[in-house]
């Protein structure tokens, strides 16, 4: 097959896959904007009416999602900063500095992802307990960080690499000191890479709903996600076009968020691009 021929096979696949992938987010839309009284399982193909609006203000009452946004809001904003900061510090510290035994400290920082979530929830529950930290927004922010760290120190570490060494040594002989050399001059190289992992990590925050479900209980305490799965529990007593409506409107922020931050997302992926 030649070039002339394949091009149109190509964009002919692209298309076919495009819409597989878009699918699911058409049901949504389409099932969210149903009434209640018109929801039918056999026809959630068929669009049917438009009741969207009023199905977000049901679910936006129902699950009590103005208390949880607030706090759902600062763990996506908080704990994706600090851990780019620490992540990016470990990194420094690791491949600028050549910290002694660091490639060590790389596999401990790392080896945090290796264990499955959901094997540490029991203790960690009990340690929130013990210590007062459970359902409270300190504990929320602290645990979210934690977890973001290892993939913020494996991200800064790779990008570090690719800076010359020259840089540093630079700095060095101007009599930059080890802080100002990290916040004036790699913190600022690094600005796309540091974008990159907040939108992944703040994305994660968002869309978290184990560690909101064990580590949390109070409205005012408990993210966007636990709140939206109690639209489904026996005693929400909300139908699936509200449900669906509220799951439609909790994701906007994160659309959003990589809408507007595409360009320094893109960026970012490049590691060692110096």
């Amino acid at each position: 097959m030649n070039k002339t021929s394949s091009g149109p096979v190509r964009t002919a696949v692209l298309v076919v896959l495009g819409l597989i992938w878009l699918a699911p987010l058409y049901l949504l839309i389409v099932n969210a904007s149903k009434s209640v009284d018109s929801y039918d399982a056999a026809t959630v193909w068929k669009p049917s009416g438009f009741s969207l609006f009023g199905n977000v203000a049901e679910a936006w009452e129902k699950a009590a999602l103005s208390d949880t946004l607030v706090a759902t809001t600062i763990y996506s904003v908080v704990s994706p900063i600090l851990a780019v900061l620490i992540g990016a510090a470990a990194g420094y510290a690791i491949v600028v500095l050549r910290l002694r035994y660091g490639f060590l400290w790389f596999i401990v920082i790392f080896g945090g992802t290796i264990f499955p979530l959901q094997m540490v929830l029991m203790p960690l529950f009990s340690g929130y307990a013990d210590t007062g930290l459970y359902d409270t927004r300190t504990g929320m922010v602290i645990v979210y960080t934690a977890i973001s760290v290892p993939f913020s120190a494996f991200v800064m570490r790779n990008f570090f690499t690719g800076i010359a060494r020259s840089v540093f040594e630079a700095a060095i002989v101007d009599g930059g000191g080890m802080f100002r050399i990290f916040r004036s001059i790699y913190l600022p190289m690094a600005g796309s890479a540091l974008a990159a992992i907040f939108i992944l990590q703040a994305t994660f925050v968002w869309n978290d709903l184990l560690l909101g479900l064990t580590l949390s209980q109070s409205e005012s305490v408990r993210p966007i996600m636990p709140a939206l799965t109690g639209l489904q529990s026996t005693y929400g007593g909300a139908a699936l076009p509200t449900v669906l409506a509220g799951g439609l409107l909790v994701s906007l922020p994160t659309v959003v968020l990589f809408l507007a931050a595409q360009r320094f997302f893109s960026r970012g992926l490049a590691l060692g691009q110096f």
